[in-house]
């Protein structure tokens, strides 16, 4: 089921940046659409040369629309102006690592448990003795720190100590479970920065390039390959920043269930030896 959330959220993730990706190809010429509307703006001055006056249009909702459309054209253009050749793989970063992001929120967010109310029922089945009775609780509850729990009671024949070391052992089975995925977070956490700067380094080589070929040091020679260059970097530095607050919050969420397991697996214990389970 993760894994096919995580299939959708990738496809969902390219079908949406496609418009970025092939946002070059769909670009109307600019020559061609001036011409047009100088040839628009003749054929109504012939037909109507008094033009009605325009309905009055509130200024807020047109500032709105125009940041809106404004704030897309630029990222759109920048894209472009930063040669998609390098920006997409910078893209595919970015797509790749939020979708592993988004699985291991959700994944940790199912793994969360109410310690307090696991405990307080297994409690009630071990003052009674029931130790099959507080095991079916830890097995029909979801996450990591009721499967630590259950295997806990499982060795309660075998005394607190055996309890014990297969709380600890099966919890480092649990952790690496909990931190599975993390690992290509940080690659693409390293690599787009890198993807940036290979594309200033590239862009930086056009711009010497057409130096060498023009002969002439002018600021319009080399503005082309410098500024791929730095959107290159640009783009790079906000894909790795994304994706580290995205890290940062994973790990927190990590380090809380882990905390809550540690103490669960005490109260385990003490719970255990108060209810008189272990046999001597």
């Amino acid at each position: 089921m993760r894994k096919l959330i995580a299939l959708l959220l990738v496809l969902g993730l390219a079908v949406f940046s496609g418009n970025f990706v092939y946002a070059q190809d769909g670009d109307t010429d600019p020559t061609a659409t001036e011409q047009m509307e100088d040839s628009t703006t003749a054929a109504e001055a012939e037909v109507d040369p008094i033009e009605p006056e325009a309905p009055a249009v509130d200024a807020g909702d047109e500032e709105e629309a125009a940041a809106e459309q404004s704030g897309y054209q630029v990222l759109k253009k920048y894209f472009i102006d930063g040669d998609w050749r390098f920006m997409s793989f910078v893209l595919v970063c970015l797509i790749l690592g939020l979708a592993f992001c988004i699985e291991r929120i959700i994944t940790l967010n199912i793994a969360t448990t109410n310690t307090d109310k696991l405990l307080s029922r297994i409690d009630e089945h071990l003052k009674s003795g029931d130790v099959q009775g507080a095991m079916e609780v830890c097995k029909s509850t979801q996450g990591p720190t009721a499967s630590i729990l259950y295997e806990g009671l499982k060795n309660a024949d075998d005394g607190a100590e055996a309890v014990e070391k297969a709380i600890v052992s099966y919890g480092s089975v649990q952790m690496g479970l909990l931190e599975r995925g993390l690992v290509w977070i940080s690659l693409f956490i390293a690599i787009a920065p890198m993807l940036g700067f290979m594309g200033t380094v590239i862009g930086m080589i056009q711009a010497f390039d057409r130096i060498e070929a023009v002969g002439d040091l002018s600021p319009s020679v080399v503005a082309g390959g410098i500024k791929v260059a730095l959107l290159t970097t640009v783009f790079g530095l906000i894909t790795a920043i994304i994706l580290q607050i995205f890290y940062n919050y994973i790990v927190s969420k990590i380090d809380g269930i882990v905390n809550k397991m540690e103490d669960a697996s005490i109260a385990l214990v003490d719970i255990m030896a108060s209810n008189n389970i272990f046999k001597q």
